[in-house]
């Protein structure tokens, strides 16, 4: 079992920067592939980045390339996603998840575990 805690969330001007954390407990952190997804009110939930536990492979969604950075430290069991020039659009709330496997990373039912969730908006 895993438990995952996200933290970093926040209102922020658009063109500001937050970096969410998603602290995980439990097992081993460095063997499970971890995800960041959002959820906008009114629309489904949708990936924006992970990042795998093999070799450390990441992608992102094509809207947020550019701006936004996972990484991780498995020292800490933890992962980051640092949001930079940030937009209204991406307001939504946050969630990372976890899970073993190592393809298709961008589905939701790669992932068996997930966090609660935190909330960020980013005002015009």
């Amino acid at each position: 079992q895993v438990q995952l805690v996200e933290s970093g969330g926040g209102l922020v001007q658009a063109g500001g920067s937050l970096r969410l954390s998603c602290v995980a407990s439990g097992r081993t952190f460095s063997s499970y592939s971890v995800g960041w997804f959002r959820q906008a009110p009114g629309k489904e939930r949708e990936f924006v980045a992970y990042i795998s536990w093999i070799g450390g492979a990441y992608y992102y969604t094509g809207s947020v390339k550019g701006r936004f950075t996972i990484s991780r430290d498995n020292a800490k069991n933890t992962v980051y996603l640092q949001m930079n020039s940030l937009k209204p659009e991406d307001t939504a709330v946050y969630y990372c998840a976890a899970g073993t496997a190592t393809m298709r990373l961008s589905l939701r039912e790669k992932y068996d575990y997930w966090g609660q969730g935190t909330q960020v908006t980013v005002s015009s």
